[in-house]
C-alpha cells in the first residue's frame, strides 16, 4: 500500500512536508506542492481522510435531529440539508427523534466526545437554555430558540401570519378554523403562568389575550398568535383543532375531519399541507355526495363549495399540498434557503470553535451565561435568521 513516505521519496521532500501539503496545516512552496501532487498522482496515492480529520480534530460529520421523516416537511428539509452539507464537504448523520427514544442525548454525547463536528437541532427539546449554552460545541437550531448566542434559522412566521390573515379578512370571512400542533407544547414561557390549565379548544383566545407573540421559544407560535390577533382585531372568529403528534400522518386526516365536522359554519380553514389537502378532499367529497343525492330533486342542501363558501390555505408549501385535487393556496416556506442558512451558520460555528482552539482555549457557545427562560424570551425574535415566506395563490381562495 502506498503511503506518505513513498510520496516523500518520489517527490524528493521530507515526510513532514508531504504531511503539511496533504493536511493543509502549514506553508508549502508552490513548486514543492506541484512535485508532491505529481508524485501522488503517479503513485495513485489517496490520502487517508479519517486520519487527516483526526489530525485536524474534525470528522466532517454533522448530526441533524428532526421529529420524523414521515412528515413531508421534514423529509424535504432533510433532503435539502444533505445537499447543502455535501456541497461544503460535510456529511449528515440523521436522527428522527420520534423513532429513536434517546436520539438527542446520544447525539449530544457524540458531539461532546468529538465524534461529530456539530449538531443541527430541528426537533422539539425539553432542555433549558443553560443546557445548550453549557455544551460548548457547535449547535445550530431550526425554528427553535435554544439559548443566547446559539444561532437559529426560522421562516418569517409573523410575515406568513399577516399574509394569510390579510387574504382571508379582505375576502370577508367570518369564521376561521386553524389546524396545528398541540398548544400544550407551547407552554414554555409566560403561557405556563398566564394560561393555567386550559384545554386546546379555548386556548387560542387565552393566548391572544395574555401572551405576547415573541414570548415563546417556538417561532411557529408567533405565527399562530399573530394570525389569531389579526383576525380578532377584524372581528373574525377563530377556532383551533390540534394534531397531537406530528410524527403520525394519519392524525392530520383526523384533524381535517374534525374541522369539517365540528364547524359546519366555518368559511375558512388554514392548516399544514397534509391537513389542508385532506380538508379539500373532504369538501369535494361532500359536494359529490350532495350532487348525487340531489339528482332529480330541487333540494340543494347546505354543502360548502370551494372557494365560494369555504376557503382553504395550506401552510408550508411542500409536495403534500399538490395532493389535494385542487391547486391549494399556500404560504410557502423556502426549504432550500432554510437549509443553506443552517449550513452557513454551522460552518461559522465550527470556524469559531477552531479559532478558539487555535488560541489555546475553547469558548462556550454563548458568553451570556445561564439566564432563565423568561429572561431569554426577549431575545427569541432577535436570535433568528428570518427566511421570507411566499403567498402562492391557488384555486382554494377567492
Amino acid at each position: 500500500m502506498v503511503g506518505m513516505r513513498d510520496v516523500a521519496r518520489k517527490a524528493g521532500v521530507s515526510l513532514s512536508t508531504v504531511s503539511l501539503a496533504v493536511n493543509g496545516t502549514g506553508y508549502v512552496a508552490d513548486a514543492t506542492r506541484e512535485r508532491i501532487e505529481a508524485a501522488m498522482a503517479e503513485l495513485n496515492y489517496v490520502p487517508n481522510e479519517l486520519a487527516r480529520n483526526l489530525f485536524r480534530g474534525r470528522t466532517n460529520l454533522i448530526g441533524v435531529t428532526i421529529p420524523t421523516v414521515a412528515h413531508p416537511f421534514f423529509a424535504q428539509l432533510t433532503a435539502a440539508l444533505q445537499r447543502h452539507l455535501h456541497d461544503v464537504g460535510l456529511r449528515m448523520m440523521l436522527c428522527s427523534t420520534a423513532d429513536q427514544e434517546r436520539g438527542e442525548s446520544e447525539y449530544i454525547d457524540m458531539l461532546k466526545r468529538q465524534m461529530m463536528d456539530g449538531i443541527i437541532i430541528g426537533s422539539h427539546t425539553n432542555q433549558r437554555p443553560e443546557y445548550w449554552q453549557g455544551i460548548g460545541r457547535p449547535v445550530v437550531a431550526f425554528d427553535r430558540f435554544l439559548g443566547e448566542g446559539i444561532s437559529s434559522v426560522c421562516s418569517d412566521h409573523v410575515q406568513g401570519a399577516h399574509l394569510a390573515a390579510r387574504l382571508l379578512i379582505d375576502s370577508g370571512v367570518r369564521h376561521v378554523v386553524e389546524i396545528g400542533g398541540p398548544r400544550s407544547q407551547f407552554h414554555d414561557l409566560a403561557v405556563a403562568s398566564n394560561a393555567g390549565d386550559v384545554d386546546d379548544e379555548s386556548f387560542a383566545s387565552v393566548l391572544s389575550a395574555t401572551v405576547d407573540a415573541d414570548d415563546t421559544t417556538f417561532p411557529t407560535v408567533r405565527y399562530h398568535l399573530t394570525f389569531e390577533r389579526d383576525l380578532a382585531e377584524a372581528g373574525v372568529r377563530c377556532d383551533y383543532v390540534a394534531v397531537d403528534h406530528v410524527s403520525d400522518p394519519s392524525l392530520f386526516e383526523k384533524a381535517a375531519e374534525e374541522a369539517i365536522r365540528r364547524f359546519p359554519d366555518a368559511d375558512a380553514i388554514i392548516a399544514p399541507d397534509l391537513a389542508a389537502a385532506h380538508c379539500v378532499r373532504l369538501a369535494l367529497r361532500e359536494e359529490r355526495v350532495a350532487a348525487a343525492a340531489a339528482a332529480g330533486s330541487s333540494a340543494s342542501g347546505s354543502v360548502r363549495h370551494i372557494p365560494d363558501d369555504l376557503q382553504i390555505i395550506a401552510y408550508d408549501g411542500t409536495t403534500a399540498a399538490e395532493l389535494a385535487g385542487m391547486t391549494l393556496t399556500v404560504i410557502r416556506q423556502d426549504l432550500d434557503a432554510i437549509a443553506a442558512k443552517l449550513v452557513e451558520r454551522m460552518q461559522e460555528a465550527i470556524a469559531a470553535e477552531n479559532d478558539a482552539d487555535s488560541h489555546g482555549k475553547r469558548e462556550r457557545s454563548s458568553a451570556a451565561g445561564s439566564g432563565s427562560l423568561s429572561e431569554a424570551s426577549s431575545s427569541v425574535a432577535a436570535s433568528c435568521d428570518l427566511i421570507p415566506v411566499t403567498l402562492v395563490r391557488g384555486e382554494t381562495t377567492r
